[in-house]
């Protein structure tokens, strides 16, 4: 079991099945089951990941004083996660909406409230720091001052930047130099993932810089050597929504890598995890156990 310090957002994820993309207009239809709403945020999601997983988190977070509390207090306690560091100091929660057709492809539309204005409390930071094996800092602004603190501390860094288009993109970029554990998604990059890689290791040299490819599967680079490594995706049961897809792949790298101490092994049993996630309709659902994926990852590497 790995100790895991997370900070990151928290959101009440509202998902819309859609026949086709682009939405046709129509003042109203009725999508019966077709609208759901779920807690969710990357924090949750790859605090929820780990958990399930196996590992003890500590999750610093932010929300609203709004109708929202309830939900998300009933869901960290139905899913044996603890929200002792999750500060009820903002006016609203963040929310996000989903649209996904049957292919599997999303729209998403984030209202952030003003959680980028918002500020954790360092002291509660500090003292659960000490017992954690790693930080998960999640490229939010109130993660943003524990970077430096977590290196101080000597405890590893792990961040998901997700799309970007920028080297030297400002809002990312203490992120990316903290990071010792670096992913991000290749939507929106501006060059080749074996090119931009190389030169993210140039710039910035995290010990491990992962770029999910979606169905593509995934492309790894290490600092000890020069080589880049790609992985297949993996089909584990028909895409639903490819939503939380990265988080997924992020999480159980983590968990993986900080366990064995393996990349490779790690990055391959990630691709199960986030195949058989992306089965799900929410960001926030359908994560595996660490029993049930190792059985289907000896499924998998044995067919």
């Amino acid at each position: 079991m790995v100790n895991i310090l997370v900070s990151g957002l928290i959101n009440i994820e509202t998902t819309v099945g859609v026949e086709e993309f682009p939405i046709p207009y129509s003042p109203v239809e009725y999508n019966f089951f077709g609208v759901d709403a779920t807690v969710s945020g990357v924090g949750y999601n790859v605090s929820k990941a780990l958990t399930r997983l196996g590992d003890r988190v500590s999750f610093l977070s932010v929300i609203g004083r709004d109708l929202a509390v309830a939900s998300v207090r009933a869901e960290f306690a139905a899913n044996y996660l603890s929200d002792e560091y999750v500060l009820e100091v903002a006016a609203q929660t963040a929310r996000s909406v989903i649209f996904f057709d049957k292919e599997g492809r999303r729209k998403i539309l984030v209202d952030l409230k003003d959680m980028q204005e918002q500020r954790y409390p360092m002291d509660i930071f500090e003292r659960t720091i000490p017992s954690a094996d790693l930080a998960v800092l999640c490229n939010i602004n109130f993660s943003r001052p524990m970077l430096s603190a977590a290196a101080k501390a000597g405890k590893p860094i792990a961040t998901d930047v997700h799309t970007i288009s920028d080297l030297e993109n400002e809002y990312d970029r203490d992120f990316m130099a903290a990071a010792d554990i670096l992913f991000m998604s290749h939507e929106l990059l501006p060059a080749p993932p074996r090119e931009f890689t190389a030169e993210v290791m140039k710039r910035y040299k995290p010990r491990v810089l992962v770029v999910g490819l979606g169905k593509q599967g995934a492309l790894m680079r290490l600092r000890d050597d020069e080589q880049s490594y790609t992985y297949p995706a993996v089909d584990v049961r028909p895409v639903v929504n490819s939503i939380g897809g990265g988080d997924a792949l992020f999480s159980a790298f983590v968990h993986y890598y900080f366990a064995s101490q393996d990349p490779h092994a790690a990055l391959k049993r990630s691709l199960v995890f986030a195949g058989y996630k992306v089965g799900a309709r929410s960001a926030s659902e359908g994560f595996l156990s660490s029993q049930r994926l190792e059985e289907l990852y000896a499924q998998f590497e044995s067919g």
